[in-house]
């Protein structure tokens, strides 16, 4: 059984749902429990059995009885394993599985934040796993860095498993003109048109406002920016993003898109796409997902950006928070030759095939589980 808070779009969530196919095909019955969500359909569509269950709270009384209702979910479910993927459920989890010798298989999503002593103790559940699996080299360093020396922690049941993608549906010899075209005609770009993408969610540290300040300081001439990702509410940061536009005379040339159902034919509009991330990212599921689709990328050179972007091969790394050297590297990347874009691309779909594929992220998966069946 995996857990987590919910079931809607998001990386953790995809991961999920390609690790429970995994789980079907290789014979097992996959159980995923979570509050529900967008992506509850896809799961059972792939074999997955969905059950309701409000995970997310941090109520003391609401986390006392759902221990009590995951112990009996456990036992009449006949549960092998349980897989959490998140610190929200991670604590009633813990607390339900002590005692039933069930094994717990935690992984580290994010390097959490740890500058607080309740968040540090908070954060901790997720590394007392009998396995605890780490997403990217960056985040298993910061695990053993925070909780090397804790008389809970054993650095041997740490393991790699980087994020893995779907290369079928990433492709881009799957991609047709019409799909591309169509995206190119709802979003209003001209056929010549110039395309960075800077995709994920509207928030302040995936670092949005250093590419529109950077779009003001190229020299590339009419480059358009296409933003894709919800606000999630966050409506006053959208408008902000729009205000900086208009300031710098960028208005026409940005396009804020809350949410994309073809992102493969996304990125194949796109020349160049963007991760301006402000704070590390654990792993970083887009800039693979470019990389897949032939496509360059400049990411922040901190987190999990220093594996997955290879300098100067698949892409560039600029320092967080400096518009003037992303501004520099896009002018650099509008400066190549087409044979050496060409180049660069064969790079970067290669490097995801070899390291980041959903293929090798399950199979690894799969042999944690086996380590305990």
């Amino acid at each position: 059984m995996q857990v987590l808070p919910e079931l809607n779009s998001g990386g953790v969530e995809r991961t999920t749902l390609e690790v429970a196919s995994a789980i079907t095909k290789a014979g097992g019955r996959s159980l995923v429990a979570s509050a529900g969500g967008s992506m509850v359909d896809e799961l059972e569509r792939r074999g997955g059995h969905h059950i309701p269950f409000p995970l997310a709270t941090r109520n003391p009384i609401k986390l006392a009885a759902n221990i009590r209702h995951l112990r009996h979910m456990f036992l009449a479910e006949g549960v092998d394993i349980v897989h959490v993927r998140s610190r929200a459920p991670a604590w009633s989890v813990y607390k339900a599985l002590k005692g039933m010798n069930l094994p717990l298989v935690t992984t580290f999503h994010a390097p959490y934040n740890t500058n607080i002593i309740f968040k540090r103790f908070y954060n901790s559940v997720m590394a007392r796993g009998d396995r605890v699996i780490a997403i990217s080299q960056f985040v298993l360093d910061h695990i053993r860095k925070e909780y090397d020396g804790q008389p809970w922690f054993s650095p041997q049941r740490l393991r790699l498993i980087h994020e893995g993608i779907n290369l079928k549906f990433f492709d881009p010899k799957n991609v047709t003109d019409e799909r591309i075209n169509h995206l190119r005609e709802k979003w209003s770009l001209e056929p010549d048109s110039k395309v960075i993408m800077l995709p994920g969610r509207l928030t302040r540290w995936k670092g949005q406002g250093v590419l529109l300040e950077a779009l003001s300081l190229i020299k590339s001439g009419n480059v358009n920016i296409i933003m894709v990702g919800s606000d999630q509410g966050r409506v006053d940061y959208r408008q902000e993003l729009m205000d900086i536009a208009e300031k710098l005379d960028l208005h026409g040339r940005l396009r804020l898109v809350d949410h994309c159902k073809d992102m493969p034919a996304a990125f194949m509009l796109a020349d160049l796409i963007v991760s301006t991330s402000t704070d590390p990212e654990g792993f970083g599921l887009v800039m693979a997902e470019a990389q897949a689709m032939g496509k360059p990328v400049i990411a922040s050179s901190h987190g999990a950006a220093m594996e997955v972007v290879v300098p100067n091969e698949t892409g560039w790394h600029v320092p967080p928070r400096d518009p003037q050297a992303l501004a520099d590297k896009i002018d650099e990347f509008y400066a190549l030759s087409p044979n050496q874009i060409e180049k660069m691309s064969k790079l970067a779909r290669n490097h995801v095939e070899e390291d980041f594929s959903k293929i090798t992220m399950c199979r690894k998966t799969l042999g944690v589980y086996n380590e305990f069946l």
